[in-house]
């Protein structure tokens, strides 16, 4: 009897394993159901961050030349702050004009702007101007990639790791396609990125009059509807690497794909997710900062009562067809006293499952006018 207790449970314990296994199996075959074969890849949605595909997203890789997002980000930085100008010159020491990899040529001791070398970065991903932009921005390349790491964890990557502004092989260098993809969604901020960024080809005017052909890395701006950047990544370490971005109706999403087998396959998987996510999901208006939302009562002013409108535009990102239900609520005073267009007087607050998932600053639509002493008086004559 104990024989036949043992193999029956050896049975039940078998089937119950194989299950499982099955089951796990079937998990992960819906989870790729795109069949990405990069080491990491990631698709999201660029305002919400929400992620719609993910493989292995935290996994620290190698990611070659995506290295340099960081490199443009901060010399974007620079130039809004006011420390640097397109048209400020950069003498070009012999260690930068001597890096190997993928550049542009630039000629020792000789001074290029900032927008060359911006644009051949973004565009040709140039190790030699890289090289050239840190050196002018921090005095070395070393006090660069400081900047670059504390840069990094400020904007929440905390699982990147910097050694060098251009991507070279070096060890203990890494990233995420997480990390990557909250970083381009930082970049993309800057209007100057874009003036550069979706261009396939222009050339490089050196001072002595010699030109270089820049030509986009980044296959997707010519041939991807929508895409408008991105950057390239390739070593015998890191594989084939892309971060991207496209949009279109609205909706912009971010795409990343690190340690691709070709580079065409990265393009290939690239362009795959960016079909999946525009397909399948929207990104649908909720507020219009043009539509008046509510009214508000005024004192001792010439308008009785204020048109309230949001400051912006507000999008709830979806799946296609699937409706989800979302409430507002105002926080508003009673009674506003005069009040210029742009002045913030409350908030919409945007609720979904009973859960606040936004806050939107609200101002008038008009200028509210403040009653004068004279108004005053003939407001106390009409009213006699």
């Amino acid at each position: 009897m104990k024989k036949i207790i043992t193999t029956l449970l050896g049975v039940i314990i078998y089937i119950s394993i194989s299950i499982c296994c099955v089951g796990i199996k079937i998990a992960k075959a819906e989870t790729n159901e795109l069949g990405v074969s990069s080491k990491s890849a990631l698709l999201m949605d660029c305002d919400t961050e929400t992620i719609i595909f993910e493989k292995e997203i935290d996994k620290k890789l190698p990611i070659a030349s995506m290295v340099k997002m960081m490199t443009i980000y901060l010399t974007l930085n620079e130039i809004e702050d006011g420390n640097l100008s397109l048209d400020k010159k950069v003498t070009i020491s012999e260690n930068a004009s001597g890096m190997g990899g993928s550049q542009v040529f630039i000629d020792p001791y000789v001074s290029y702007t900032v927008e060359d070398l911006l644009k051949s970065v973004i565009m040709s991903s140039a190790n030699d101007s890289s090289v050239a932009l840190a050196e002018e921005i921090s005095g070395s390349e070393s006090s660069f990639v400081n900047k670059m790491n504390s840069t990094a964890k400020n904007l929440g990557m905390n699982n990147t790791l910097y050694c060098n502004c251009t991507g070279l092989p070096a060890p203990e260098q890494y990233s995420t396609a997480y990390d990557c993809a909250i970083l381009l969604k930082n970049l993309i901020k800057y209007d100057l990125y874009h003036k550069y960024s979706n261009i396939w080809m222009d050339e490089l005017v050196h001072p002595s009059g010699r030109k270089t052909e820049l030509v986009n890395t980044n296959k997707l701006v010519k041939y991807y509807n929508g895409c408008d950047c991105g950057k390239t990544g390739s070593t015998s370490e890191a594989g084939y690497c892309l971060t991207s971005s496209a949009i279109r109706d609205n909706m912009r999403l971010i795409c990343v794909v690190i340690g691709s087998d070709s580079g065409k396959e990265r393009f290939k998987e690239s362009t795959n997710l960016f079909n999946y996510g525009f397909a399948n999901y929207e990104n649908r208006k909720l507020i219009s900062k043009a539509v008046v939302l509510t009214n508000v009562s005024t004192t001792r002013c010439k308008q009785k009562e204020a048109n309230i409108v949001s400051v912006k535009d507000y999008y709830v990102f979806d799946k296609k067809g699937n409706k989800s239900s979302y409430d507002v609520s105002y926080s508003l005073p009673n009674k506003i006293g005069a009040t210029k267009v742009g002045e913030i007087v409350g908030q919409v607050i945007v609720i979904k499952d009973g859960n606040v998932v936004e806050k939107i600053d609200l101002t008038v639509l008009d200028n509210i006018d403040g009653m004068s002493f004279k108004d005053n008086v003939f407001q106390i004559i009409e009213n006699w």
